[in-house]
């Protein structure tokens, strides 16, 4: 299938590892003029260099207009972009009984208020020539709260009503905006995660993927790449009548439909 992104801009944040290097190099590989971008800049330029089109810049989105400077070196790099990922770290993992409003706030503030910016920035040119993709990478906290990360689950909800609310404004303009759940992908954010059960619940961090793997109906952790490609595929011209919707890619581990 051709996905009709030769020649297309993409900005994909927070790329230089795990989920967003992956999509990066997904969309590369269809053709896209791919900006990789993350607080590593060696490491983004360093997979920019592997890939057909691409550029690596050094961007820290929490950072006082970071998000208007990445936006700005795209911009210069390829263009307006017709793509826009939006993805970052997840913040740690803590109960929502131990929570205060600071720590609500920086978690809006790293998985909401950043994305808005680079939308704002990006979109009057997608509606412009009426096309464009606009694709988050979030969470199954969204549908099914996860336990311990109630700060992912509070960030992340607020962006996917954001986009839910958003996608149905811009549909018209030929502009998609989806949202992407992973499950239990092989990161190191999963890895990350993983330890901080372990700790929490004195089992080894063995005993918890194994734990974990085994409530998969599929019986193992994701790939990188496996996500990457519906994500490729969500930002593709076929996919132009696919808009508002949120995809689990979780090997079923959200029995839910």
């Amino acid at each position: 299938m051709d996905l009709g992104l030769t020649g297309r801009t993409a900005l994909v944040c927070s790329s230089t590892g795990g989920i967003g290097e992956a999509i990066a190099r997904a969309l590369a590989a269809e053709g896209a003029d791919t900006v990789v971008c993350g607080r590593r800049g060696e490491r983004a330029a360093e997979i920019a260099a592997e890939l057909p089109s691409a550029v690596g810049v050094a961007a820290d989105l929490l950072a006082e207009g970071g998000p208007a400077r990445l936006y700005d070196a795209t911009v210069e790099a390829f263009g307006a972009p017709d793509v826009l990922v939006l993805n970052g770290p997840g913040p740690r993992p803590a109960p929502a009984s131990a929570l205060g409003v600071p720590d609500a706030e920086d978690a809006l503030n790293a998985l909401l208020h950043q994305h808005i910016r680079l939308v704002s920035r990006a979109l009057p040119a997608m509606r412009e020539r009426g096309w464009g993709r606009i694709l988050a990478v979030g969470s199954s906290g969204i549908t099914a709260p996860l336990p311990n990360l109630a700060l992912s689950n509070l960030g992340r909800a607020a962006l996917a009503g954001y986009l839910k609310t958003l996608a149905a404004e811009v549909a018209a303009d030929g502009v998609t905006v989806n949202l992407l759940l992973p499950g239990r992908i092989r990161t190191d954010r999963t890895a990350a995660v993983d330890a901080a059960n372990a700790e929490r619940s004195g089992r080894s961090v063995t005993e918890v993927e194994r734990a974990s793997a085994a409530s998969i109906p599929a019986r193992r952790y994701g790939r990188p790449d496996e996500f990457a490609a519906a994500a490729a595929f969500l930002c593709s011209a076929p996919a132009s009548y696919i808009t508002g919707t949120a995809l689990r890619c979780d090997g079923g581990l959200v029995r839910g439909l």
